[in-house]
C-alpha cells in the first residue's frame, strides 16, 4: 500500500471523527450507501440477496440482508481506523476484499464514488466538525484502502 502517509495530527482527526460517527454506523452507513445510490444508481442492482430482487433503492436499503452488508462496510472502516498506525497489516484483508468485489460485477471506477459517498456521509454526520483538515485525512485513508483493494481487483486469482 504505496501513499502519502497520514501524519499524527491527521490520524488523531480520523479517530476523534471515528468516535462521534461510529456510534450510530448503521444510520450513517445508510447515509453513505443512500448518496452512492443517487450518484450511481445502477450498483442497487448488485445487490441481489436469494430471491430478493429489488425494484427500488429504498426496498434495497430497507432489506435486513442489506443492513448486514452496511454493518460488514462500516466494519472494513472501523478496521482502518484502528489500524491508522499500521495499515499495511490490512493489506492482505482488503487486497482479498478488491477480488471479492470484482467477482460480484462491481466497477473498480466505483471505489471513487464510494469515496465520494463516505465523505459525504462523515459530512452529514460530524457536520462542522468535519474540517477542511478532516476532508484531505479520511481522503488519505480511504485512499490507501482503494489501493489495496484496487490490487485485488486487477490481481487474477491464484487456482484453486
Amino acid at each position: 500500500m504505496e501513499q502519502k502517509q497520514l501524519t499524527e495530527p491527521q490520524k488523531v482527526l480520523i479517530r476523534d471523527n471515528w468516535q462521534i460517527v461510529s456510534q450510530d454506523q448503521i444510520h450513517h452507513g445508510t447515509v453513505l450507501f443512500t448518496r452512492l445510490f443517487e450518484l450511481e444508481p445502477d450498483l442497487v442492482f448488485l445487490f441481489q440477496y436469494n430471491s430478493s430482487h429489488f425494484s427500488n433503492v429504498q426496498e434495497c436499503l430497507g432489506s435486513v440482508e442489506f443492513t448486514e452488508h452496511i454493518r460488514k462496510v462500516m466494519t472494513v472502516i472501523d478496521a482502518a481506523v484502528n489500524s491508522v498506525d499500521s495499515l499495511s497489516s490490512l493489506e492482505e484483508y482488503l487486497t482479498g476484499l478488491g477480488r471479492k468485489h470484482r467477482a460480484t460485477g462491481v466497477r473498480v471506477e466505483s471505489f471513487k464514488t464510494v469515496g465520494e459517498s463516505l465523505l459525504f456521509a462523515l459530512e452529514t454526520g460530524l457536520g462542522e466538525l468535519f474540517t477542511e483538515e478532516a476532508r484531505e485525512a479520511w481522503s488519505l485513508l480511504y485512499a490507501t484502502v482503494v489501493s489495496a483493494m484496487s490490487c485485488g481487483w486487477y490481481r487474477e486469482p491464484q487456482g484453486d
